[in-house]
This record gives C-alpha cells, structure tokens and sequence, in this order.
C-alpha cells in the first residue's frame, strides 16, 4: 500500500522507516529538504519539498493512489488543512492529523477528522510511569474524554462476577489479563486471584471506581 506523510521530523520520519519496514510504498513531504537527512541513505520512498496541504504537492507525492495520509508537521493548522485536503479532495478515508493543543483535537475529532493530541498523549504516557499507584491509562481516544485503564483491585473483590463490579464501580471491564493472556469476560465471570483488571470509563469515573475497588466490597 502507498502512504503519504506530510512532515518530516522524529514522528514522521520514524513513521515512514516503520511503515517501509513492513513493505509499504511511502512518500514524505516537508517544506524544509534539510528535513529529510533523517530518513537516511537507507530510505527508498519519495522525498517531495513543498507545502503539504498544497494539492499538487500532494498529487506529486502520490495522494490519488494512497491507503493513508498523515498530517505529523509541527503546525496545527498546516495538519488541519493537509487533512482536509486529502480527505475532501482526494478522497482518501485513512487520515489522521497531530495536533498539539487538545481543545481543538477534539473540535476537529467532531468533525469527522481523526486526530492525535500530542500534548495530552505525552502527559498520560509520563502519569503513568510517575505515579506508582492508581489506574493507569493504556488507551486515550482522540477527543480524550474514553480511557481504556489497567485498574488495580483489592483481593477482597476476588470471587465477584463482572456484573457487580461494573454496578459497584460505574465503570465498564474491558477485558482482564489472566496468566498472562487476554480474556473478555461475560457478565457471570468471577475475579480471580492474580486478574489484571482493564476497565473504560472517563477521567470522572476512572477516578470514582479506584476509589471503589481500592476498598473492599460491601456486603450484599
């Protein structure tokens, strides 16, 4: 498949070295050629200078034959546009766009166009290897509202189904990790000694339910 990425910086060029890993087709743009120094002698995609969200800059990179688009410059606005441009242009469906500041992640995410919040991605990753307790976020939709989380649990909820943690707690379980494998359980499932619990929920609830299940469960 063919992918084109406009920017070339340490995303975007360790996207593309990722992408042609995998026997894709990749083309970078950047308005800067000094940029692609960092792709290397080893790169074989297309090195187009100009300005992403220009249409003929995209149709030289080859926008009318890709699989995806990603916008990774350091301009939101530019991201913003390039998006746009091959999605409602050169109808390309796959496209994401990186934006640093995250109120207009989401706007844009209303509007049907994926996005990445730099910034909050950033601070989740660093919360979790700071703080030693607590949930921990492994997954952040783009609007940054969901947040798929590892939840700690005291052993006192061993031997409670599914069902009435997700009632206790107010959030939902995703799935659990259970001697080291991946399990979706039903709503009968009982928590058993040495689960990993991954919940969904909000920031809100996420911080309601370790209040929860950090306590052992009253009695019914």
């Amino acid at each position: 498949m063919h992918f084109v990425i406009m920017g070339c910086g340490r995303v975007g060029s360790s996207l593309a070295h990722s992408l042609e890993a995998r026997g894709h087709d990749v083309a970078v743009i950047d308005q800067d050629e000094s940029a692609f120094r960092r792709l290397g002698t080893g790169f074989e995609g297309r090195r187009i200078a100009g300005v992403g969200f220009d249409r003929d800059t995209q149709l030289e990179a080859g926008i009318e034959g890709a699989h995806a688009f990603a916008a990774v410059s350091s301009g939101d606005n530019s991201n913003i546009l390039a998006a746009r441009v091959a999605r409602e242009t050169f109808g390309v469906q796959n496209v994401v766009a990186r934006i640093y500041d995250p109120g207009r992640a989401e706007i844009y995410q209303r509007l049907g166009i994926p996005t990445v919040a730099t910034v909050k991605w950033t601070s989740d990753q660093m919360l979790r290897r700071l703080l030693p307790v607590g949930a921990a976020g492994l997954y952040r939709d783009p609007s940054g509202q969901v947040i798929l989380a590892e939840m700690p649990v005291v052993e006192a909820w061993v031997g409670r189904s599914m069902e009435q943690i997700q009632a206790a707690s107010g959030v939902r379980v995703a799935f659990l990790t259970r001697l080291g494998e991946g399990v979706v359980p039903e709503a009968r499932t009982l928590l058993q000694d040495g689960d990993i619990l991954h919940v969904l929920g909000t920031r809100d609830t996420l911080l309601t339910a370790q209040g929860v299940l950090d306590s052992a469960p009253g009695q019914d």
